[in-house]
């Protein structure tokens, strides 16, 4: 990216930052797979794009009631900021051009089943980021209602769960209750949304920032590195179901028995392709449309 003049910010565990001036980012999702905090080496086809995609549906989904950092994916409308993009065909898809934000120090999680590293913490002690639930719930068990269950924001290594007490000594209590109420709005309607298409959205975790003053979404929305989503033919008490998220790759690694740091587990190739896929499914099973039709080249795993 830097053929085109851009000063390079950051580079995240999936995703590229550079500066669009003084008031605007460019946000590319690379095709690498990132699990418990890890990179593998091995990149998921696609994937990038399937990442930049879901988001820009969800925020159009949600744009009536709740705005968002995003400008456009739109190689065209890029092109007009960041003279020579449309000539990056590889970026095409996978990129986004957003409002610079403030970000909340806060990882603003939802939780509506009990699962994943929530599932681990509940056996162990009984409770879901340290705040009590009630007994005697299995993997899979809707919780009595949504709960709002934030994390730190870790600047390297793993971000740390914690309860709305500790989230309030971090934001303030003002901007918790505040950012709790946004985003179980948005967990409710993406629900919603989700069960037109025979999906359960298990949990998910949005970033929100600041915009000129404004609270709004910012990052990604509701993809399947960022939410659990099952198909809800599929989903039985207690056990894990199939999944249009990264889970079954987290299965994958656990089956080795890899300690969870660094150096990361070769892929195999196979692996590859059945992750690949799964991404592409469920950007066509969420948004009823082919892959092939959103901006950019498919990548063959």
């Amino acid at each position: 990216m830097s053929v085109l003049g851009l000063r390079h910010l950051y580079s995240g565990k999936v995703r590229e930052l550079y500066a669009v001036g003084e008031d605007h980012l460019l946000m590319v999702a690379s095709d690498r797979m990132s699990a418990y905090d890890v990179v593998m080496r091995e990149p998921i086809p696609n994937k990038g794009r399937v990442l930049t995609g879901l988001t820009d549906f969800w925020v159009h989904e949600f744009s009536d009631t709740v705005p968002s950092a995003l400008v456009s994916c739109d190689p065209g409308v890029i092109e007009s900021w960041v003279p020579g993009f449309v000539a990056e065909a590889q970026w095409h898809g996978s990129t986004m051009l957003a409002r610079r934000a403030e970000m909340l120090e806060l990882e603003c999680i939802v939780r509506g089943r009990l699962a994943g590293q929530a599932y681990e913490e509940y056996v162990a002690t009984g409770t879901v980021h340290h705040m009590r639930v009630p007994a005697g719930l299995q993997l899979t068990d809707p919780f009595e209602a949504p709960m709002f269950t934030p994390s730190t924001k870790a600047a390297s290594g793993h971000d740390r769960n914690i309860d709305l007490e500790e989230a309030a000594d971090i934001v303030g209590a003002d901007m918790v209750e505040r950012a709790g109420a946004l985003c179980l709005g948005l967990f409710a309607r993406a629900s919603a949304r989700l069960a037109e298409r025979g999906l359960v959205l298990a949990d998910t975790k949005f970033e929100l920032g600041f915009v000129d003053g404004e609270l709004v979404v910012c990052d990604e929305v509701l993809t399947p590195d960022s939410s659990r989503i099952w198909p809800a033919d599929h989903v039985r008490r207690g056990d894990v179901p199939p999944s249009y998220d990264k889970q079954p790759f987290r299965d994958w690694l656990d089956s080795l028995h890899w300690d969870r740091t660094p150096p990361a587990p070769t892929v195999p190739e196979e692996i590859v392709a059945t992750t690949s896929l799964r991404y592409e499914s469920a950007y066509e099973r969420i948004t009823g449309q082919s892959l092939a039709e959103w901006y950019g080249e498919p990548l063959i795993s």
